[in-house]
């Protein structure tokens, strides 16, 4: 009686997951294994890739090229150096507004929420020209600092939500059996309110530190040449110096980077989560 069920519930579930599937393997798979093999890859003559022939033509002169010389290195720290900034900065900025948010009357949150995402109606590259003209003025423009406001002020949104979704969450019962065990205020946000809202911490953090790494138009318009990231030196060796397997070497470092991040990502966040089961 079970199987003629289970085989429309089947072909429904291809129907529905195919397209998809196709679509992520057409334009990130493929784009990605292309991106790899052209790591391997010399650079052409005029640019771009040189013609192969065989496997015998694949090289790792590229990745040689990148581990001869420290400044490579250099700029990758300085990209995870920024991007840990502004995803600190983005935690302080999010996190009383998202609790703020939380703890408001239920018919105002969505209207608080609404004001937080009111940035994306309009374009990005709007919204940076417009600190260009707040900077430029006060002789701040091309300078760190202008690089760090311009990302925090592009990914605060990002750590606002997941932060707001998390602390929405809270039961009040368990605020309010600390404060009939005679915990203070900042006891019961430490020991009760933090160690729940740890989750919405770390997807807050990883959509904000991922995006920052690869992150070339803030660091473009608001920094000067001292300020030059690991986004903006991908763009320049595949636009600028059309060297692309060097350029290709670098995007793969930043994506091996990217996934090891993503993976300690969901162990602490795990972690996270086992210590609120505790708290609970």
């Amino acid at each position: 009686m079970s199987a003629p069920r289970s085989q429309p519930a089947g072909l429904t579930k291809w129907i529905v997951t195919l397209p998809p599937t196709l679509f992520l393997l057409a334009f990130f798979l493929v784009p990605a294994l292309i991106v790899v093999v052209a790591g391997f890859r010399e650079t052409g003559e005029f640019g771009g890739l040189a013609p192969i022939d065989s496997l015998a033509a694949l090289t790792l002169d590229a990745y040689r090229f990148l581990g001869g010389d420290v400044i490579y290195l250099e700029i990758f720290a300085r990209s995870f150096l920024v991007a840990a900034l502004t995803t600190l900065l983005c935690i302080v900025l999010a996190y009383p507004l998202a609790w703020l948010i939380a703890r408001s009357p239920r018919q105002r949150r969505d209207f608080l929420v609404l004001l937080v995402i009111l940035p994306f109606a309009s374009n990005f590259l709007v919204r940076i020209y417009a600190w260009i003209m707040l900077l430029g003025p006060v002789n701040l423009l091309y300078t760190p600092f202008a690089v760090i406001v311009g990302m925090v002020y592009a990914h605060l949104p990002f750590m606002v939500l997941p932060l707001y979704t998390n602390l929405e969450k809270h039961d009040p019962a368990l605020l309010e059996a600390a404060q009939d065990l005679g915990a203070n205020a900042w006891t019961r946000f430490w020991r009760v309110t933090f160690p729940l809202s740890l989750p919405g911490i770390f997807s807050g953090s990883a959509l904000v530190f991922i995006p920052v790494l690869g992150m070339f138009a803030v660091p473009e318009l608001l920094g000067g040449t001292g300020d030059i990231l690991i986004g903006n030196l991908i763009k320049e060796q595949f636009l600028e110096n059309r060297d692309w397997p060097l350029g290709s070497a670098l995007s793969i470092m930043l994506t091996a980077c990217v996934l090891a991040l993503a993976g300690l990502t969901a162990w602490a966040s795990k972690r996270g989560l086992h210590g609120t089961e505790a708290v609970s």
